[in-house]
């Protein structure tokens, strides 16, 4: 009953409560697009501080978002972490980066992934601040309740509403290991996990109960239809279904392959009895700069597919401004390279690849 009360107050002040919007007390009136043209540009600012600058097609210089609005994009996803190393992706840098977007009159994707830092089908680590609760579900569904609202209030606060909020990323296997883990060879693998989506589900729409809200998996190419019915049927809610596809990165499949199992995967998500009328949202798509042509026709020939399926929704570029080899400083202590999908050439203008978003 505590915990509920709480997720309650915070949403009754969030909605009830006068606000002081970033922009002098401005509330951003952005209308959702009927299909969502994006990219995640969550690594911008940092770029930003690092001296990198955007330039359009043309080459003119100009801000990111008005170089991507150039392209076709006409959203943006925004990556949340708890307690994230330098504050990059963390709540003041996503707030400040969603009122730039919604400034420039672009609809808004919040993906919560929980954690500190990337979290994937590899990794779903829990934030330092709650490892303390790491083996107790209601505390930490507690915490799931409390970072959800208090981000989603600061944007309320800013004057951007979300569209679509992300619960969790690609969490084919459930998420805050070993607690949330969809462990499958358990007697109750899902028990935990729906606990934790839940919390994080109800806590979104008790702040924003318009935003389309949702859960995220890797590999479109693979069937995914039987994990989403599986949730619904554990009373798991969800208003969207969000996919990420990398069509070049399957090993013993062409890229036209890859393309064309997802495209199916999506069609037997819509043909699902129990998921009939559930949008589903390509919220990452990514392709290799260093086969810039090759990859623009891998892209074109995806997105023309895709479109053509009343069921999806929308199409996000993950991290398409990277350009001249730049990677965020926590890379350099991991030993990692820098990211070889990005979408934009040498002298950070959009490549040819970002055409497939132009409409």
């Amino acid at each position: 009953m505590k915990t509920a009360a709480l997720i309650l107050a915070l949403a009754f002040l969030a909605a009830c409560n006068p606000s002081t919007p970033e922009d002098g007390g401005k509330t951003f009136d952005v209308e959702t697009p009927a299909f969502a043209y994006g990219a995640d540009v969550s690594w911008v600012s940092e770029m930003e501080a690092g001296g990198k600058g955007f330039k359009k097609q043309d080459g003119s210089t100009a801000d990111i978002f008005e170089v991507l609005k150039d392209v076709g994009i006409n959203s943006i996803r925004l990556r949340v972490w708890v307690n994230p190393t330098g504050g990059w992706s963390g709540k003041d840098d996503v707030v400040a980066l969603a009122v730039r977007a919604a400034k420039a009159g672009m609809a808004l994707m919040i993906d919560f992934h929980y954690s500190d830092f990337f979290a994937d089908p590899s990794r779903q680590d829990f934030p330092a601040a709650w490892a303390a609760d790491k083996g107790d579900v209601e505390k930490t569904v507690v915490h799931i309740r409390e970072h959800t609202a208090e981000v989603l209030a600061a944007l309320k606060d800013a004057g951007v509403a979300p569209a679509w909020i992300q619960i969790g990323n690609e969490t084919i296997s459930g998420f805050l290991w070993p607690l949330g883990k969809i462990d499958w060879n358990s007697s109750a693998p899902w028990d935990n996990f729906v606990k934790l989506y839940k919390a994080g589900y109800e806590s979104a729409k008790g702040i924003f109960p318009d935003a389309l809200v949702m859960p995220h998996l890797n590999n479109a190419f693979q069937d995914r239809a039987w994990w989403f019915k599986e949730l619904k049927q554990r009373g798991g809610s969800f208003d969207a279904m969000a996919l990420s596809h990398y069509p070049q990165t399957e090993s013993g499949k062409t890229a036209d392959q890859v393309n064309a199992a997802a495209i199916n995967s999506i069609k037997k998500m819509a043909a699902e009895s129990t998921l009939a009328g559930i949008p589903v949202i390509i919220a990452e798509v990514g392709v290799k700069v260093s086969t810039e042509s090759a990859s623009a026709a891998v892209l074109q020939s995806f997105m023309d597919e895709v479109r053509k399926l009343s069921v999806c929704k929308g199409v996000f570029y993950w991290e398409p401004e990277v350009y001249g080899g730049w990677k965020p400083a926590v890379y350099n202590s991991l030993g990692w390279g820098s990211y070889g999908m990005g979408a934009f050439t040498s002298d950070g203008r959009p490549s040819s690849i970002m055409n497939a978003f132009k409409h």
